[in-house]
């Protein structure tokens, strides 16, 4: 199989440099809306990349005016009789519904379950399904004009692929509920200051100039390291504190990275920058 850098994709451009990967939404001129081809290539992408240790972190951003306008609204066609094309499937119900939305859902999962940090550079409107998108995401940096919006319940549906069991981790859970009963739009300064995004930039250039050299600073430490972080920062996000710090003891009394800090030491007597290797590919299945 061709790696996500070598795959000409639908909604996505996916280019890599220094260590960086950086996966565009690439379909402006429809505000970069959630299709059938996005459910399946987001996931196909971030998997190749996190499985064959491709880049050392992901940088996602967007094109045009918006980030995205969220689902497709051609993805709803046929809802209260007939069948849709996309990936909503009001033919199916019950539990192939159940099943089918998990798919839907671990579209954004994959983001979380990474090996590497996944960070969201943001412009424009941040609406619906790219609010599951981002709070998926290790970090979050905004545009000015940038604003978020659970759209969902604007439609007459729960948002249901993944906003309100990250957001509520994010942000206090009474401007969860503002924001998911109400359907208004949270600024960006807004945003920055109750926790969502880490930083307000002046436009959308800058904030994805800014979103990349942040990503290049984490690329030139210990892929190891970072990987071992944000494997215990989930942890410790879904765990008591004594059940989270015994999973620490375990990760480090298997995975320390002796080599890695070594070589730290080792560059710093040399004046010159470290030197880590890469993580190894994961292999999956027989």
């Amino acid at each position: 199989m061709a790696s996500a850098f070598e795959t000409d994709w639908t909604c996505f451009q996916v280019t890599l440099e220094d260590r960086v990967a950086h996966i565009r939404l690439n379909r402006p001129e429809a505000f970069n809306s959630m299709n059938r081809a996005f459910w399946n290539e987001l996931p196909a992408i971030v998997d190749d990349i996190s499985d064959n240790a491709r880049a050392r972190v992901i940088v996602i951003s967007s094109t045009g005016r918006h980030f995205t306008a969220g689902m497709d609204l051609q993805n709803f066609a046929g809802v209260g009789g007939g069948t849709a094309e996309g990936p909503r499937r009001p033919d199916i119900a019950g539990e192939a519904s159940r099943a089918h939305l998990e798919s839907l859902q671990d579209a954004f999962s994959c983001l979380d379950r990474a090996r590497m940090p996944v960070i969201a550079a943001i412009q424009g409107g941040c609406v619906g399904g790219g609010v599951d998108l981002t709070a998926a995401c290790d970090m979050r940096y905004a545009s000015a004009d940038a604003f978020f919006c659970i759209q969902e319940i604007n439609i007459g549906m729960t948002a249901d692929a993944g906003t309100f069991p990250r957001l509520c981790r994010l942000i206090p859970q009474g401007w969860v509920r503002e924001l998911a009963y109400t359907g208004r739009r949270l600024p960006a300064e807004a945003a920055r200051e109750i926790g969502l995004v880490n930083a307000v930039l002046p436009d959308a250039d800058a904030v994805v100039a800014h979103a990349l050299a942040v990503a290049r600073e984490i690329a030139a430490k210990s892929p190891l390291a970072v990987a071992g972080s944000k494997v215990m920062i989930n942890y410790a996000r879904e765990h008591d504190t004594e059940t989270a710090l015994d999973y620490l003891r375990v990760w480090q009394a298997g995975m320390f990275p002796a080599a890695d800090m070594a070589e730290t030491f080792k560059a710093r007597q040399e004046g010159r920058e470290p030197d880590f290797p890469d993580l190894r590919p994961v292999h999956r299945g027989m």
